[in-house]
């Protein structure tokens, strides 16, 4: 897996945590977060609704297309389905 630099701002109501603790957290989330951003998942929560064609997509090809076109369309949006 590829190692992702970000920056997180995490807040804990426990004052006594250790460093490998906090590692071990920020390890975790990470990998969740990871998880949580891959282009397949993402576009299970998706559908794209064009009000140019008054049409909703749903077909992961069609989001995918939509997603990496470079131009982007006025009155296209991405509707989280959750």
């Amino acid at each position: 897996m590829k190692k992702v630099n970000r920056d997180l701002l995490v807040l804990w109501n426990e004052q006594h945590q250790n460093a490998f603790m906090i590692e071990k957290n920020l390890t975790l989330i990470n990998d969740l977060l990871f998880e949580a951003e891959r282009i397949d998942n993402f576009i299970q929560s998706h559908e794209l609704i064009d009000l140019n064609k008054y049409k909703i997509y749903k077909t992961p090809f069609q989001i995918k297309k939509w997603i990496r076109n470079k131009d982007e369309k006025a009155f296209s949006f991405l509707n989280n389905l959750n």
